[in-house]
């Protein structure tokens, strides 16, 4: 398209001697030899031969319409307006002598009297800036394309040899992670053993104070059973504690309380010791037994005074509402100063479990510093290490990345830019994603992640495609297409959605500028 348009622009700007050759009216100069007066004239189509005077005598008689180039006796003839100065071109046959200028040098109105101007010049002129105006942009942005390209080059060889120093670097920080590994290992160990003997010794004391304390309280309730002092609990004795009867529900009967014992009417001390595990888990002590349940005193039902009978019952005054939250308030308290802080039952559940574990000893707390030490230096080393295989991942997709023949789309690489409309800024991150966010507030929106290059075979750089973006509400996901056209400066000029969640994008960067063509041809102008 481009070598086109500087072929038109050489056309147009040269300064040409026209030369005039002489053919029918209508007829472009490339279908000269097939009208040649004083010789029979054979339709294009090959249909038929007439004689010359037929063509252009205002009636058709070939079917291709080919006989009357240069009248509108054809329903399907055609018109070549040479347009000298500007571009020639083709009208349909039924717009000659119509009275509206088709052709910019009037030629199609010959016989009409319409009053048309001759403005091919003046088309030709503006053409002409246009084109070079695009030619330009076009050789600038080539420029910056050559300077990108070496820009690209010298970053590619830069990022090789980072990745180089980077894969040296691992190498010797993956020594250095086993290096730490062992020495963690090694600290871990004693650690290990000085812990698990610490914490023995604190079961073992613990148990010793359980056992102590299970002694005293089978002495306690020994003396509690032994109703007569007699230095023995009986079955008789055993029988006014329902408690412990096994069945739980029935009646505690002789047998049952004898049983409990070990078989025998009454044992003393020593025997006590035997049968304390059969009855420990149930039996209530005395004191908790004769300490009577909190009874909940009934509120006072209020003495009416007949106030609220001068009130509906849904339209009681607000202070009374004011004086329920208070209530409300008080019972709150009340809840609060009946409820034991958690700390304190925690307490007290460590004092009967035998309390919280000591402090480790000093022995045992240089040894566990020296292993968190060791552990704190290996995870920072195993930090690093992750961070060195990140790097090195990311250098290696960039270097491997298709950014065009030369590289040079590389310098888009992490890099976004946007385009704001009255409804929404769009984003675009070349080889990333696109999105779209409400300009007044709201979430943004996923267009499509990078996917591929998408233009057709002879210009597959023209275009990018970018796919699995959010799906749009029973219909599918959302993806764009980036159309690159040749510009001095990288910008989103254009955003449209041509069809249902499918994005178009205009994108101006001078990666895809090519180089002009030469201006070296002298062609002449057809009349």
């Amino acid at each position: 398209m481009m070598s086109c348009q500087f072929f038109l622009l050489l056309l147009l700007s040269v300064g040409i001697t026209a030369v005039e050759v002489q053919r029918p009216r209508g007829v472009p100069l490339s279908k000269r030899q097939f009208y040649e007066e004083g010789k029979p004239f054979t339709c294009l189509d090959g249909s038929r031969t007439i004689p010359f005077d037929r063509v252009n005598d205002d009636y058709c008689d070939c079917q291709d319409g080919s006989d009357e180039p240069g009248t509108a006796a054809c329903p399907n003839g055609s018109f070549h307006c040479t347009n000298a100065g500007f571009q020639p071109a083709f009208i349909p046959s039924s717009r000659i002598n119509d009275g509206i200028c088709d052709c910019c040098d009037t030629t199609d109105e010959y016989n009409s009297g319409a009053a048309c101007q001759n403005t091919c010049r003046e088309l030709g002129r503006k053409k002409r800036e246009s084109l070079q105006k695009m030619a330009e942009i076009a050789n600038e942005g080539f420029l910056l394309k050559q300077q990108l390209i070496h820009e690209a080059k010298q970053g590619l060889e830069e990022k090789k040899a980072k990745l180089a120093d980077i894969q040296g670097s691992k190498k010797d920080l993956e020594s250095k992670v086993e290096a730490l590994r062992t020495v963690k290992e090694t600290a871990e160990q004693p650690e290990k053993e000085a812990k698990e003997r610490h914490l023995k010794a604190w079961e073992d004391q613990k148990a010793v104070f359980l056992m102590e304390k299970d002694k005293a309280r089978m002495a306690e309730v020994f003396l509690e059973l032994d109703d007569d002092a007699d230095g023995t609990v009986s079955v008789a004795e055993l029988l006014s504690h329902p408690e412990l009867d096994p069945d739980s529900g029935s009646e505690f009967t002789e047998a049952e309380a004898q049983g409990l014992l070990g078989g025998v009417d009454k044992v003393d001390t020593v025997a006590f010791e035997s049968i304390w595990n059969n009855i420990k888990e149930k039996y209530i002590s005395e004191s908790n037994a004769d300490t009577p349940a909190p009874v909940e005193t009934p509120q006072e039902e209020p003495i009416s005074d007949n106030d609220s009978d001068q009130y509906p019952e849904d339209d009681i005054p607000e202070e009374e509402d004011d004086d329920d939250e208070e209530d409300e308030d008080d019972d709150q308290d009340d809840e609060d100063y009946k409820t034991p802080p958690t700390t304190r039952t925690q307490e007290k559940k460590d004092d009967e479990d035998g309390g919280t574990m000591p402090p480790y000893d000093q022995e045992t707390q240089t040894l566990i510093d020296a292993a968190q030490k060791a552990r704190d230096e290996f995870d920072e080393a195993e930090r690093a290490l992750r961070e060195v295989d990140d790097q090195i991942r990311n250098l290696e997709k960039e270097i491997s990345f298709d950014f065009g023949p030369g590289a040079e789309f590389a310098y888009l690489y992490s890099q976004c830019y946007e385009l704001s409309t009255s409804e929404y800024i769009y984003k675009l991150c070349p080889f990333n994603r696109v999105s779209q966010k409400p300009k007044y507030g709201g979430s943004e929106t996923n267009l499509g992640t990078w996917g591929q290059w998408a233009g057709p075979e002879d210009n597959i750089y023209s275009m990018m495609k970018y796919e699995h973006g959010t799906g749009c509400w029973q219909g599918p996901n959302r993806s764009t297409t980036i159309k690159l056209t040749c510009g001095k400066e990288t910008v989103v000029i254009s955003t449209s959605e041509p069809s249902r969640c499918e994005y178009l994008m205009e994108f101006t960067t001078p990666a895809v500028c090519q180089k002009p063509p030469s201006l070296d041809l002298n062609p002449h102008e057809e009349l």
